[in-house]
């Protein structure tokens, strides 16, 4: 088999080359938000991401319960050393963040993988529209919302976004090109005064980085990968791993594969 760009970044990544986000680089190919849970908690946490297809599109999971590899999304994948830092989480409390958890797998361990923004980014970027996490080298700004999402069990809580500055003209060019992506969260969430979802200081982001908001711009706000984990922190499962917000897994699979036209 051919190896991709994306699987010399796994690479990369396994063996500790690169340790930071994954935004803007490997452009083609999609990225994945991480969530890894035991198996009493898994069929619970599959029905949340069927009823929330926004912040949390389903694009791969494991064909059984501790079984680390991911053939259908990559080539030689091993979820517990291809993402470049994980958190876990002990009673829905963040315990650590490591770059390897090898030593912490388990046999009753089943891995979600869901679509991310950053890979709609590359669209919206050959369209001619500036990114400006990618522009300014940063990690997209995340947010808690007032967006409630769709109970499942002891899963539930606040949706979580990430955020683009764009112009009015911009944001409407997006909404078209997004909407083509469904499983990467597809068309924004909503565009304009953060106040209305919740965000108090759009200048300081729970997750990720502060970005220029140039005058004239809107923020723009996607539902985010980044939901699944304020659901871990209220179905408080013993145990759990998901990714650190902006270091995904690159999978092989191509951008072009996820949109619909």
């Amino acid at each position: 088999m051919e190896n991709t760009q994306a699987f010399q970044l796994r690479q990369a990544i396994r063996e500790g080359q690169h340790k930071g986000n994954t935004s803007g680089l490997v452009h083609g190919f999609v990225q994945g938000n991480i969530v890894i849970l035991p198996q009493s908690y898994a069929s619970e946490f599959l029905q949340f991401c069927q009823l929330n297809p926004k912040s949390c599109p389903l694009i791969g999971m494991s064909s059984a319960p501790g079984d680390p590899l991911l053939p259908k999304l990559g080539e030689n994948i091993d979820i517990r050393r291809d993402v470049p830092l994980f958190r876990v989480f002990k009673h829905g409390q963040l315990e650590q963040e490591v770059s390897d958890i090898t030593a912490l797998w388990r046999d009753d361990l089943v891995t979600f993988v869901l679509g991310c923004s950053f890979s709609f980014e590359e669209a919206l970027i050959a369209d001619g529209l500036d990114i400006r996490n990618i522009s300014e080298q940063k990690n997209v700004p995340m947010y808690r919302t007032n967006i409630m999402s769709k109970s499942v069990g002891r899963f539930g809580g606040e949706m979580v976004v990430s955020m683009r500055p764009m112009l009015a003209k911009d944001a409407i060019r997006a909404i078209q090109i997004c909407s083509r992506f469904p499983q990467v969260h597809g068309a924004p969430v909503h565009l304009g005064d953060p106040a209305l979802i919740g965000i108090n200081d759009i200048n300081n982001p729970d997750f990720g980085d502060a970005v220029t908001i140039k005058p004239n711009e809107l923020p723009v706000f996607w539902a985010c990968g980044v939901t699944p984990q304020v659901a871990i922190e209220r179905a408080k499962p013993d145990f759990c791993i998901t990714h650190s917000p902006g270091c995904m897994l690159v999978t092989d699979i191509r951008n072009s594969q996820l949109a619909i036209f």
